[in-house]
C-alpha cells in the first residue's frame, strides 16, 4: 500500500479485513461518513442521528446504543444491528511502581499493539501507537526489533485514546457532570509503536477526530507527532494535521546515526534538520523538540553535545532536546551513558542558551519507558536481529 505524495513506498503486508461480524464500526468514521452510512444502512433521519450518535461516542464516551437515551428503540436495534462502537480489546493491563500504565491491546483481527498513560503532577500524557509493529530498525528500539504487521486503522489509533479515557473514569457519568477539569489525560503523543508518518492519512484523520471541538476536543497544541525522519512528509504533517513536532535524532554525526537510526541513510542529518527548519508554524513558542537517547560511549561525547548546538544553531531552529537515558530491553547492544556523562551533556546544550532537560524515566518495570514498547514477548537472538534489520533496510534500497 503506497501513501499519496512524494515519499517512501513501504510496503504494508496487508490491510484490516473487515469484521467477521459483518457490522460496521463506528469509532473513526467522520460525521460526514457516519451520516452517509447510516443512510446506506437506512437508519431513518440519518444526518440528525449521526449528530446524536457522535456527541454520545465522544462526549459521553457511551459503548452501546443501548445507552442513548434520545434515540428511539427501534433505531438503536437497527444501529446495533449494522454498528459498533466499540473499544480495542485489553489483553493486560500493567501499572508501574511510578504510577505508569500501559494497555495491550488486541484488535478485531487479533493483532495487537501497546500504549502507555504517563501521569505526572501538571499533566497526563498517552503515548499513542501507530502500526502493528514497524516499518523502522533503530537499533536502541524494541520496537524496531518487530516486523512490520500493518498499519493501524483511524478507529484504532482513536480508540486507544477512548480506552485510556475508559480506563481513568474521565466520561461524564449524566448531562450535568462536567469532568473537564480534573481530567488526567491532558496530552497525546504518537510516540508508541510505529513511525506515523508511513501511516500518514490514518494518523491525520485520527487526530482529526481528537482535535475536532466536537469529537475528544483536545487542542493541537496539547499534541506532539514523533518522526524517526520521514522527510519528505514532514511539510504535510505541519499544514494538514499541524501539531507539535518530536524529531528521533540521537546522533549527530552520519556515521553513528547510520547505525542507529538507519533511516538516516535514505534522509541524512543536514537533509532532516533544512525540514525542521521549514516545518509549519514551529517558533519560539511551538519549539520543536529533538528526542537524543543517551548511549554509553557511543553518542555522549562532550564533542557530540557540541556539535549538536552547532548544528541547532547553523538551521536556526527554535529547539529544544530531550536527553533521554536508554532503556535496557532483552537482546539490545547497548549501554546507558552514566549520569555524570548525561549531566555533562546537559549542561553544554543548556549553556548555549538551548533548553535540554534529561527525561526521567518512567515505568521501566514493566517495559513500558521510551524504546521498550513491543506487542508480544519474544526471544530474538543478534543473528535474527540483525537479519530482521538488513531484511528492512534492503526494502529501503529496492524502491529508492
Amino acid at each position: 500500500m503506497q501513501l499519496p505524495g512524494l515519499i517512501d513506498p513501504v510496503p504494508v503486508p496487508r490491510d484490516l479485513p473487515a469484521r467477521a461480524d459483518g457490522r460496521t464500526a463506528v469509532v473513526g468514521l467522520t460525521r460526514s461518513q457516519l451520516a452517509a452510512a447510516f443512510a446506506a444502512a437506512g437508519v431513518p433521519g440519518a444526518k440528525m442521528r449521526a449528530s446524536q450518535v457522535w456527541h454520545w461516542v465522544y462526549h459521553r464516551g457511551a459503548t452501546d446504543f443501548a445507552a442513548m437515551a434520545n434515540i428511539a428503540r427501534d433505531t438503536q436495534a437497527l444501529l446495533a444491528e449494522r454498528f459498533v462502537v466499540g473499544r480495542p480489546e485489553v489483553t493486560t493491563a500493567q501499572v508501574s511502581g511510578d504510577g505508569t500504565r500501559k494497555w495491550l491491546l488486541r484488535f478485531a483481527d487479533g493483532e495487537e499493539a501497546e500504549c502507555v498513560f504517563i501521569p505526572d503532577a501538571d499533566r497526563g500524557t498517552l503515548c499513542v501507537s501507530s502500526q502493528v509493529g514497524c516499518t523502522l530498525n533503530c537499533r536502541f528500539c524494541h520496537t524496531g526489533t518487530m516486523k512490520l504487521v500493518r498499519n493501524l486503522t483511524v478507529g484504532e489509533i482513536v480508540g486507544q485514546v477512548m480506552l485510556a479515557r475508559d480506563a481513568l473514569g474521565e466520561w461524564p457519568s449524566g448531562p450535568g457532570d462536567n469532568v473537564l477539569e480534573g481530567r488526567q489525560l491532558t496530552n497525546i503523543v504518537m510516540m508508541g509503536m510505529g513511525e506515523p508518518l508511513y501511516n500518514f492519512d490514518n494518523v491525520r484523520d485520527a487526530l482529526g477526530i481528537v482535535m475536532d471541538a466536537s469529537g475528544l476536543g483536545l487542542s493541537k497544541r496539547r499534541i506532539t507527532l514523533s518522526t524517526s525522519g520521514v522527510v519528505p512528509m514532514m511539510a504535510r504533517a505541519g499544514e494538514e494535521i499541524g501539531v507539535n513536532l518530536a524529531v528521533s535524532l540521537h546522533a549527530v554525526t552520519k556515521e553513528i546515526r547510520d547505525e542507529i537510526v538507519p533511516l538516516n541513510k535514505r534522509y541524512g542529518i543536514d537533509e532532516l534538520l533544512a525540514a525542521c527548519a521549514a516545518y509549519p508554524g514551529a517558533n519560539n513558542a511551538r519549539r520543536i523538540t529533538f528526542e537524543y537517547v543517551m548511549l554509553k560511549d557511543k553518542n555522549d561525547s562532550d564533542a557530540d553535545a557540541r556539535e549538536l548546538v552547532r548544528l541547532i544553531r547553523h538551521y536556526r531552529l527554535p529547539a529544544k532536546v530531550n536527553l533521554i537515558p536508554f532503556n535496557p530491553w532483552p537482546g539490545s547492544a547497548y549501554e546507558c551513558s552514566t549520569p555524570d556523562r548525561i549531566a555533562r551533556f546537559s549542561d553544554i546544550v543548556f549553556q548555549a542558551g538551548i533548553s535540554a532537560p534529561v527525561r526521567r524515566p518512567r515505568g521501566r518495570d514493566i517495559m513500558a519507558a521510551c524504546g521498550q514498547l513491543k506487542s508480544a514477548s519474544e526471544k530474538i537472538g543478534r543473528a535474527e536481529l540483525d537479519r530482521r534489520a538488513a531484511e528492512k533496510e534492503a526494502g529501503w534500497t529496492a524502491v529508492a
